[in-house]
């Protein structure tokens, strides 16, 4: 049976992603120091090499690999870590698993591979055993108390104080005390656990704290109007809900959405209600700061 040109330039672009993967998780899986998600990683590739082999006896060409993708991925990988870029490749993989069915009347492997790239390598990623995804329980325990406690505080001093640099300074203050609190908690928490990696624990919940201090606050550094500030404020930390629910529903796995609105309304419901006290106390109290 002949296969029809627009098939034919399919099975050419298919062919060029399964060989860019292959050389993206070759080399993510050189810089990978742990010996078994090296190997996991290894497997993934090779599979990906067979599979353009095979689109290769279909279009007789050999093509090469999109340069570019493979470096934006390597750098990718070393911030956003293995699992996240592997997974978010195999996210574009469920995209081409419907184009295999679109030509497995004409091209046969088609099925078999799509079958492959279904089963195999999802348990291979379920495999991965990465460092920094052991801790994002304690990265979430960081984020969710900074961003509650801090949107309320700064949204509630927002109306109560009229000076910006009173706020950041208040803000600051609380958010350097909460954090070590938190970080010690943790420490201890995990400790009594018998866990070995208390300390390291105890890192990720307090750096998580610091990081959404610090963006929180720098509005109010940055600007003289406390309203505007407020706004910036709440806009970054829904930023900060998305980003970290998106890379959470990735590496892990979970639903996005759920978590996102979750998170989402109890840190603007904090604020919300933090900005109605600050504003009857400022009334009750005729405090003009």
């Amino acid at each position: 049976m002949a296969i029809r040109k627009s098939t034919m330039n399919t099975l050419l672009d298919m062919q060029r992603s399964e060989i860019t993967e292959y050389h993206i998780y070759s080399a993510i899986a050189k810089k990978v120091k742990d010996p078994h998600n090296r190997e996991v990683i290894q497997k993934i590739a090779n599979q990906e090499k067979e599979h353009a082999d095979v689109w290769e006896t279909y279009t007789g060409v050999k093509v090469k690999p999109r340069r570019f993708q493979i470096w934006r991925y390597k750098i990718l990988s070393m911030v956003l870590g293995i699992t996240f870029i592997l997974r978010f490749m195999e996210r574009g993989e469920d995209f081409a698993q419907k184009t295999y069915n679109s030509i497995s009347d004409e091209v046969p492997d088609a099925k078999r591979i799509e079958q492959e790239e279904e089963n195999h390598e999802r348990e291979l990623l379920d495999a991965l055993d990465e460092d920094r995804l052991k801790y994002v329980r304690s990265m979430v325990l960081g984020l969710n108390d900074a961003l509650v406690e801090l949107t309320g505080a700064l949204a509630g001093l927002s109306f109560a104080v009229s000076d910006p640099r009173i706020i950041s300074l208040s803000g600051l203050i609380t958010g350097i005390a909460a954090s070590l609190s938190m970080a010690a908690s943790e420490y201890l928490s995990t400790k009594a656990d018998g866990r070995d990696d208390a300390l390291k624990s105890s890192f990720y919940t307090g750096g998580a704290y610091v990081l959404v201090v610090t963006v929180l606050i720098l509005p109010y550094l940055l600007i003289d109007n406390p309203m505007i500030s407020l706004v910036i404020m709440l806009s970054s930390a829904l930023f900060i809900i998305f980003v970290f629910n998106y890379y959470m529903s990735v590496a892990l796995n979970l639903s996005f959405k759920k978590r996102f609105l979750q998170m989402a309304s109890i840190s603007m419901g904090v604020a919300a209600f933090s900005f109605l006290v600050g504003t009857v106390l400022r009334i009750m109290f005729g405090i003009d700061v």
